[in-house]
């Protein structure tokens, strides 16, 4: 008997970017039919499908509450609904913090704060819910009416309904971009290295694309990078009831070394593409988790 499982994308990218679609071959072969169903598309019975496997739902960010009712939903969730309620909201890097893992300095402004901006130095204000470059500003305190700047982007993220994270901008990744490692079942599969996405004294709208086209290279990452991942996402994955389907863990070069930036269990793109054996590995994962 055939199974049947939902890609869940969103309206505006049914498809996606297109990477997932490298899935279907794979899947296919191992018994499974999958189709790629916008989240919010009316009268979608979920309940159909053996598995829902989240992956393009890139517009959630604007309406986290919608789509946590919809993950609420739908039964065999990939990642689960206690994953995506945790990770939706990048107020997670503090507690990452508190465990003892190398994260980038992170102070939150709930709405309404007038946080201490940095007096030195550039640094990053973006939405804690976010994807992407959407909603974030970077600035440098020691330039004429850059913290008065700021002031104003940090009022805009709030009367958007935006908590705003706070955070140094660690220069390295002008020269050696972000590096995302991704894992597939527990394992480390591939990483890419992506380009900067934030120019001096940039702003960008949290109501901007639901996909924004990024630099995107092969990289095999550093040993140090791989140590801090596989830390990572240990701790991930031990916090869970469910074992991970998958994770994508970004990496900043710091000044003592790599420090986490984002760990994406949500709705990463997980760039199946760049890697020989990931999307096989991927298809296999979700065809064991329908026995």
């Amino acid at each position: 008997m055939s199974r049947r499982i939902a890609l869940a994308s969103c309206q505006a990218l049914p498809t996606g970017d297109g990477d997932d679609l490298a899935l279907l071959a794979p899947l296919a072969a191992l018994g499974v039919e999958a189709s790629m169903v916008p989240w919010d598309q009316p009268g979608v019975e979920w309940s159909r499908f053996d598995a829902t496997i989240i992956r393009a739902t890139w517009d959630y960010t604007s309406r986290r509450e919608d789509f946590l009712a919809w993950a609420a939903s739908v039964p065999r969730l990939h990642n689960p609904l206690s994953v995506i309620e945790a990770n939706s909201d990048k107020s997670y890097l503090v507690d990452l913090a508190a465990a003892g893992l190398p994260v980038v300095q992170t102070w939150l402004a709930p709405i309404g704060a007038e946080p201490e901006l940095p007096e030195s130095g550039e640094f990053v204000l973006k939405p804690a819910v976010g994807a992407g470059s959407r909603g974030a500003g970077r600035f440098d305190a020691g330039r004429p009416g850059a913290l008065d700047a700021a002031r104003e982007h940090l009022r805009a993220l709030h009367e958007a309904g935006r908590t705003v994270l706070v955070q140094p901008y660690h220069s390295g990744v002008d020269t050696a971009g972000e590096t995302a490692l991704i894992f597939i079942d527990g394992v480390y599969s591939h990483a890419i290295g992506k380009g900067p996405m934030l120019a001096p004294g940039v702003r960008h709208q949290v109501d901007g694309p639901a996909y924004v086209l990024e630099n995107i290279t092969s990289r095999q990452p550093s040993e140090e990078e791989l140590a801090v991942a596989d830390k990572v996402f240990a701790y991930a994955d031990g916090q869970q009831e469910q074992d991970l389907l998958y994770a994508r863990i970004d990496l900043l070069p710091g000044p003592e070394g790599p420090v986490v930036v984002e760990l994406e269990l949500v709705e990463p793109s997980l760039y199946l593409s760049y890697s020989d054996t990931a999307a096989g590995l991927l298809a296999a994962a979700i065809s064991a988790r329908l026995s």
